[in-house]
């Protein structure tokens, strides 16, 4: 099992939601609002002060559980429909699982996604 956390723009999650819909087999996802500080663009990446912007930062960030064979292809459809080629296009995460377990039915694993 995987768990596979993505922090996007804001204006891709149609396209994201889309991109999702998609796959044969949907890994339910839930989408956080988020504030982020991205790397700066002073000399290797440093944080100057003249760049600060507390509100040009919104993200969303979506938070998915799939199994190992599903992974590869969430990352691939959220990658795709969140890329604008552009600075501050997200990052995709992929963490590995030791369990999961529905709490309204007590499902474990795979079972439980």
């Amino acid at each position: 099992m995987k768990q596979i956390i993505a922090i996007v723009q804001p204006r891709r999650l149609e396209a994201i939601e889309e991109a999702l819909h998609a796959l044969e087999h949907l890994p339910g996802f839930t989408i956080f609002p988020a504030h982020g500080h991205p790397r700066g663009r002073g000399p290797l990446h440093a944080y100057a002060a003249t760049e600060w912007n507390p509100d040009a930062h919104d993200r969303l960030v979506l938070l998915m559980f799939c199994p190992d064979d599903l992974a590869a292809s969430v990352v691939d459809a959220v990658r795709a429909a969140a890329h604008t080629g552009h600075p501050g296009d997200g990052l995709i995460a992929v963490v590995p699982m030791d369990d999961i377990v529905r709490i309204r039915s007590g499902e474990r694993g795979d079972a439980a996604l």
